[in-house]
């Protein structure tokens, strides 16, 4: 079974090695380079991790920050799936004592 990968996305890491803070340091560089993106995609950039990201934009990051494609994107393991416990499934086993007690029907005067 081959192994599930991931990625991990260090913009922002990067960008403080280099003494670039602000989300906005970007953008007149991005411009520089004809990419013309809003401070809001440009914040989701450094923030987010992108799940697409156009090639130019790529290109012109590594160029910016002179840095290689590793240093930017990392592959890591992919994290396994949290497997159910069976007494979501349906079972009532685990439940123990929150497992609710049937109420007693009483005559009123008793």
């Amino acid at each position: 079974m081959q192994a599930k990968l991931d990625y991990r996305w260090n913009l922002r890491q990067v960008m403080a090695t280099r003494d670039m803070f602000a989300t906005t340091d970007l953008i007149p560089a991005l411009k520089a380079r004809d990419i013309h993106l809003s401070p809001s995609q440009v914040y989701r950039l450094v923030v987010e991790r992108p799940e697409r990201l156009s090639l130019r934009v790529l290109m012109a990051l590594l160029d910016i920050l002179e840095c290689e494609m590793g240093d930017l994107v990392e592959p890591v393991a992919a994290a396994k799936p949290a497997k159910l416990s069976k007494a979501v499934g349906g079972s009532d086993a685990g439940l123990g004592a929150f497992r609710p007690k049937r109420a007693r029907i009483t005559e009123a005067g008793e």
